[in-house]
């Protein structure tokens, strides 16, 4: 991966312009400091609660970036997104690429009963329809989200930025956990990357018409004596994670880390990880970090902000995306 000058002196900084909503701005004031370029933030709100956004740099024939990822209050941050993109499109932009690192609404994204929306899918096309001429997500909950937009989309993985650090934490006997079988894709992806010795898969039942409850129920794989990372592409009220880091050490793990792109933390979450079996979670600012996340001793929080202003720059120069960004 390229370092912050070579990737800041590769780009014509008169042809690109950072924005970023309320949601995440000192990530895009990160990737800004790294491709050396100022980030606007041009929203405003209404006595009645109205959002306004006036953007004061010409845009006229420039790339267009809003980085803005669209968590809590996922409705206000997708509205400032499509309010941006709109602006953007009728100042004459050439081209207004959507950087949203985290993707509200990437769970809802089939019709799992009768008489319920693909809310992923609507919330996409409500972009397009606003001026968004091509999507930037990391670790989507569901790739085949790409699929409901005729439009560019590039997704990342978070691993890219987690990878790194977890070298660092030297493991022993590793083994990399998938909390549902869902996840195995991912899990062995990360196997691979840190030369895990093994796999292993957590079995959860979940209830549909129920939000956020779900059962272990039993695992495959071997972990007795193995530093086990589990890895999930989001924490939100960690139930889940807790419920299965916890499964895993009563098998006889010697320890038992997390490693997750996308820290909600929703209800207790704080509090179920701080009184569970895992050593420690490690997670990136995808999300804004609340204070109290910020602060928690089991949380280790890595910037994705390098990995996006590499995706800036080869977007620019029209350099594979695919190819490998870990540092």
């Amino acid at each position: 991966m390229s370092n912050a000058k070579s990737i800041s002196d590769t780009l014509d900084k008169d042809d690109f312009i950072l924005l970023t909503g309320r949601a995440n701005p000192e990530l895009a004031n990160s990737v800004g400091r790294i491709l050396k370029t100022e980030v606007s933030c041009p929203i405003s709100v209404f006595s009645d609660g109205e959002i306004r956004v006036r953007i004061k740099p010409n845009l006229r024939r420039r790339i267009v970036y809003i980085i803005q990822p669209t968590s809590a209050p996922v409705n206000d941050y997708i509205m400032e997104l499509a309010l941006m993109a709109d602006a953007a499109r009728r100042a004459s932009a050439s081209e207004i690429i959507a950087v949203m690192p985290y993707f509200g609404y990437g769970r809802q994204d089939r019709k799992e009963m009768s008489r319920v929306p693909i809310s992923a899918a609507a919330v996409s096309s409500l972009l397009v329809n606003a001026g968004v001429d091509r999507i930037l997500t990391i670790d989507i909950h569901s790739e085949q989200m790409e699929g409901s937009i005729s439009r560019p989309w590039d997704n990342l993985y978070g691993s890219y930025s987690l990878i790194p650090l977890l070298k660092k934490r030297k493991l022993q006997h590793l083994v990399v956990a998938a909390p549902d079988k869902n996840g195995m894709l991912r899990a062995t992806g990360y196997a691979k990357l840190l030369e895990a010795e093994g796999v292993a898969l957590v079995y959860k039942e979940r209830d549909v018409t129920l939000n956020n409850v779900s059962n272990t129920m039993g695992m495959i794989g071997e972990v007795k004596g193995k530093d086990v990372l589990l890895v999930d592409d989001m924490i939100d009220t960690a139930g889940t994670i807790v419920h299965a880091a916890n499964f895993i050490k009563q098998k006889g793990a010697r320890s038992v880390r997390v490693a997750g792109t996308h820290g909600l933390f929703s209800g207790d979450a704080l509090k179920k990880i701080s009184e569970s079996e895992i050593e420690e979670m490690v997670i990136t600012d995808t999300i804004r970090p609340r204070e109290e996340v910020a602060k928690n001793k089991k949380i280790t929080i890595v910037s994705v902000a390098p990995l996006l202003a590499e995706a800036v720059r080869r977007i620019r120069t029209g350099e594979s995306i695919s190819k490998s960004l870990i540092l």
